[in-house]
């Protein structure tokens, strides 16, 4: 037995959305932590699993607030530095009438980029059943070099490795260099969650399945490849299978932070129950339905960690 189920690497951040205006019409903001990675494991926590985190927040405000939340949500905080120097990233998200959003960064640098490979806790990684990851921590030389070396070492041990792209343009200097960081992430992983439009941006196939078999083609050590289409529901490549199902459309969405995360928790948890080996049609069908349907949960609220809904929540959409 290993001691953490799933153990993820990266950002750790608070987004602010907007929560109407004061009295004299200036837009209010919320302070909601967020950071996929965490909204991963805070959703894993919601459903009994051990967790673990590694990141760095600032020695400030948001900081404090991100460590007490994450540590609520019963993730191991142990591996979550702070920074002496510099603050704790930002995101202002601006949310459109459909629910979908824009970000805007304050991270020029940000505490979450700070963290260097010689930070990692090795006992930690190489005592995971899943390591997870996304390309935020790749955006500068020195974070990068610390997931690259994360990912080794959870490898070495033996960990699935779970990639999600998590592409977010106003974070990149040139595409080329966000590609080649996506790049290198498939490389690496067992388990792939992406976006339709990472898909496109990838791949420049707007088609899932033509999308999907050119990644299966070029990075075939994918095992489980998951496309996520928002309202359009979500596919999974797996076993030689190609599985479709439906969103649920059952309104209420304020926004949709922290849905696409919420999914990839949910998959993860599935493949700690049931492996990646021989799955069938039925066995992928009822992983999408589940979460699809938490997915569908967080949008009716805002934020992602503390905004994740319970196993029953979930199971009650079924019923």
């Amino acid at each position: 037995m290993k001691k953490y189920d799933v153990v993820a690497l990266g950002e750790l951040l608070i987004d602010f959305t907007g929560s109407g205006l004061s009295e004299q019409g200036n837009p209010l903001w919320e302070a909601n932590p967020g950071g996929a990675p965490c909204n991963v494991l805070a959703m894993l926590n919601k459903l009994d699993r051990r967790t673990a985190f590694i990141g760095k927040v600032g020695n400030d405000v948001y900081g404090r607030q991100l460590r007490q939340v994450v540590s609520e949500a019963g993730i191991d905080t142990s591996a979550l530095l702070t920074d002496p120097e510099v603050h704790t990233t930002l995101a202002i998200v601006h949310t459109f009438p459909n629910g979908d959003r824009d970000f805007s960064f304050y991270r020029n640098p940000g505490a979450d980029m700070m963290l260097r490979a010689e930070e990692l806790p090795r006992d930690m990684l190489q005592n995971c059943r899943i390591f997870h990851f996304g390309t935020l921590s790749m955006t500068h030389e020195g974070v990068r070099e610390a997931t690259h070396q994360a990912v080794a070492m959870a490898k070495e041990a033996g960990a699935l490795i779970s990639f999600d792209p998590n592409y977010r343009p106003p974070l990149w200097d040139t595409e080329a260099h966000a590609r080649e960081a996506m790049a290198w992430g498939l490389s690496q992983c067992d388990i792939l969650k992406i976006a339709d439009n990472e898909l496109l941006f990838l791949t420049g196939e707007s088609d899932f399945d033509q999308g999907a078999a050119i990644l299966q083609r070029w990075f075939p050590n994918i095992r489980l490849l998951n496309v996520t289409a928002g309202p359009d529901g979500s596919y999974s490549y797996c076993c030689g299978h190609r599985i479709y199902v439906s969103a649920f459309r059952l309104g209420g969405t304020i926004e949709t932070t922290g849905a696409g995360d919420t999914f990839c928790a949910c998959v993860l948890h599935d493949v700690l129950n049931n492996g990646l080996n021989d799955r069938s049609e039925e066995s992928l069908e009822a992983m999408l339905r589940f979460a699809n349907a938490a997915a569908y949960l967080v949008t009716t609220k805002k934020g992602a960690i503390r905004s994740m809904p319970s196993k029953q929540d979930i199971q009650t959409l079924f019923s």
